[in-house]
């Protein structure tokens, strides 16, 4: 099918629509027909699987960018700071909340942490405004495995001097992220579950 055909056929909905109720489920299917595969696969963490969830198939959608922007920022504190995730996976995430976060009168900046230093300049592990020191910072993620990837974010953050107690992801695989989180003393939430995408799937299949 093609990418024009598996979306929404009134993209105005996306930017108009008040009820979140609704556009969480519109972004949950754009997740089951764009995002979700069934095979076999590897994991960045090395785990062996059963499907995979692309989730770049939605993040650098404009529909799914706007729908998930929308849909985390009410999930953000009020005295949230900047939005901040590993690279790659994080990155349009964390650069739609702060884009939408200007219409929402809320002004909350991005920051990407690199994988590793910058080799030239500054050497930074950390790129985007400069935040005072003990600024509180959300950590976002797409798709938590076992929850490394964000926790390396929360790490280098905090090693930043910033204040990082929660991380938000799009999906939850339930492979033991949460628990992990927990252990480190961070609030964990998602916008969705293995069991979610699974679920829409096998209804729309």
């Amino acid at each position: 099918m093609s990418y024009s055909a598996e979306v929404s056929s009134n993209p105005n909905i996306w930017a108009t629509t008040t009820d979140l109720t609704t556009l969480r489920q519109k972004l949950l299917d754009l997740f089951c027909r764009l995002a979700y595969q069934e095979g076999d696969f590897v994991l960045s963490s090395g785990q062996q699987s059963s499907y995979y969830i692309n989730g770049k198939q939605v993040t650098l959608d404009p529909q799914g960018a706007l729908a998930m922007a929308r849909l985390l920022l009410p999930m953000l504190p009020q005295n949230t700071q900047a939005v901040a995730g590993l690279t790659l996976g994080a990155d349009p995430i964390v650069s739609a909340v702060s884009v939408v976060s200007v219409y929402e009168n809320r002004l909350i900046p991005a920051l990407i942490i690199r994988k590793e230093a910058k080799g030239h300049g500054t050497m930074a592990y950390i790129e985007g405004p400069s935040l005072p020191q003990g600024a509180k910072v959300v950590v976002l993620e797409d798709v938590v495995t076992t929850g490394q990837s964000a926790l390396k974010a929360v790490e280098r953050l905090q090693a930043a001097g910033y204040t990082v107690d929660r991380v938000i992801s799009l999906i939850d695989r339930l492979q033991g992220g949460g628990e992990l989180y927990e252990s480190a003393g961070l609030q964990f939430e998602a916008l969705f579950t293995i069991e979610d995408l699974q679920k829409h799937y096998r209804e729309i299949n």
